[in-house]
């Protein structure tokens, strides 16, 4: 987005900009100054492009990707594809074992969406997690941005210093890439590497149009641990990297906590808005409780809601497999669905540009019994088609005229159906 940081609209800022209802100015401005991120890597040629920012729709992030126990490509390809059909803004190729470049390569080459990553899994997973260097990190990140990829995780906010106080926690340190980096410090004695060569990686962002997804990698892993020293640290560097990428022409993000009260999310929101110069805030939930293994998509939405509510501009979504293992492709779907419903109601509470059309354009539907317009309309039109007809199947009394009535309250008492009689003064038949 080099020319959108000059002021000169591009056919990107231009698709952003008729996409969210906003005038391309706005888009241009807030691109400029880091309010808004584009993730289009100059590689990704199928690429549809969208924007990241508060201001505009809340977007989410469905995780896909092998482990080194489950998975292969053609799985990872099929959840990409649930993720993009129920409505996922990017995808993250979160593969940790197996051939790690075809799946990724394939995912990019098949998604029309942004593809982001986690450079240190593929370093791991290729060279140990105690032989890497940094000439190896940046060379990895440097082989992932020619592939194509549009935004990289990478915890260079995480520093010696900062894991002392991590240490304390209950669960320590939750996040895979912020372990495997605390423990190469340790062992090493060294810093960071991702810290060390940030330079080296903000001039390949530059090159190939890279998005920095400026990870949390102490991030809270339990209510318990939430809103504490070692979180609030590293979010210290990563305005620092922040204000970073931005001197150096490379977009920026910043992702946040993962579980919080629900009490804490607001200020949570706003200390990331203050701390890293309102950089696009990327949420993992927040899971709101730790007791609901099993639906923690829904426990996690709840959070995202308020999240987005109060600032975060993308949310990565949960699935009912979080904790307990890896998602399938329904997991996926369910996950996505949860979190398009959370964000979606933010948006509609905050009354962005467009947000409240399609809620305005269902409820014309339903007073006119249109079952096909609720279906084209739904967050899900497979499952809301899929429930109907279960209904009408089980129930005793078969929809008639025009099926004006569902099965929980029947023609007789259906209320819609008398306040049409009401409204035009005439029964309906």
């Amino acid at each position: 987005m080099q020319l959108a940081r000059e002021g000169i609209a591009t056919p990107q800022i231009q698709t952003v900009a008729e996409k969210e209802h906003r005038p391309v100015e706005f888009i241009l401005e807030r691109v400029a100054d880091g309010r808004i991120v584009i993730p289009a890597n100059i590689n990704h040629k199928n690429l549809v492009p969208m924007g990241i920012g508060r201001e505009l729709l809340t977007k989410i992030n469905a995780n896909i990707g092998n482990s080194a126990m489950s998975s292969c490509p053609q799985a990872e390809k099929r959840k990409l594809e649930q993720a993009v059909r129920y409505g996922a803004d990017t995808v993250m190729d979160l593969s940790s074992g197996g051939d790690i470049d075809l799946i990724r390569s394939s995912i990019i080459a098949a998604s029309p969406v942004p593809v982001g990553t986690v450079p240190v899994y593929e370093v791991v997973a290729k060279y140990g997690a105690e032989e890497f260097d940094g000439d190896v990190i940046v060379n990895t990140i440097l082989s992932q941005a020619k592939q194509g990829v549009d935004y990289m995780t990478i915890h260079a906010g995480l520093l010696r210093r900062h894991v002392p106080a991590a240490l304390k926690r209950v669960l320590g340190i939750v996040s895979r890439g912020g372990s495997l980096i605390a423990r190469w410090m340790q062992r090493h004695d060294q810093e960071n590497p991702f810290y060390t060569r940030f330079d080296d990686i903000l001039n390949i962002c530059l090159d190939y149009d890279v998005t920095l997804s400026l990870g949390d990698g102490l991030r809270p892993g339990c209510l318990a641990d939430a809103s504490d020293e070692a979180q609030f640290a590293e979010l210290d560097t990563l305005g620092e990297l922040v204000r970073r990428c931005r001197a150096a022409g490379v977009q920026a993000m910043v992702e946040g906590p993962g579980h919080v009260p629900f009490n804490e999310i607001e200020m949570n929101m706003k200390r990331e808005r203050e701390v890293c110069g309102d950089a696009p805030f990327y949420i993992l939930g927040p899971v709101v409780i730790d007791c609901a293994p099993g639906y923690d998509h829904i426990v996690a939405s709840i959070g995202g809601t308020a999240g987005a509510y109060y600032g975060a501009a993308m949310l990565c979504y949960v699935t009912p497999m979080e904790h307990l293992g890896l998602p399938e492709a329904e997991d996926v779907r369910s996950g996505v669905i949860a979190f398009r419903i959370a964000a979606h109601a933010a948006d509609v509470a905050l009354k962005k540009p467009g947000a409240v059309d399609r809620d305005n354009a269902i409820g014309r539907a339903r007073a006119l019994f249109d079952w096909e317009k609720q279906f084209d309309l739904a967050l899900d039109p497979d499952r809301a088609r899929e429930y109907r007809k279960r209904a009408i199947d089980a129930s005793s009394v078969k929809p008639q005229h025009g099926n004006r009535f569902c099965t929980m309250c029947g023609p007789d008492f259906c209320s819609m159906r008398i306040s049409s009689e009401l409204k035009s003064g005439t029964k309906d038949e």
